[in-house]
């Protein structure tokens, strides 16, 4: 899932419609494909807010790594 991914190098995030996901030749393309975990009964989010989730986890990352280097 998202937070087993390494975000750190340069990365492109290619995000699917909710419900649909994306078509078979644009997953092929992809060098990973990785879900958000969701708990509860929300079974998946909006294309916005699943953008958002997967920046600020890369953003955490990158930060957290930048930390160690100067550490």
């Amino acid at each position: 899932h998202l937070y087993q991914m390494d975000l750190t190098g340069p990365t492109a995030l290619v995000l699917g419609a909710e419900g649909d996901g994306m078509r078979q030749l644009t997953r092929k393309t992809c060098d990973a494909l990785v879900s958000i975990p969701m708990q509860g009964a929300v079974e998946s989010l909006n294309v916005s807010v699943a953008s958002g989730v997967c920046l600020y986890e890369a953003l955490r990352q990158r930060l957290a790594s930048a930390a160690a280097i100067k550490a």
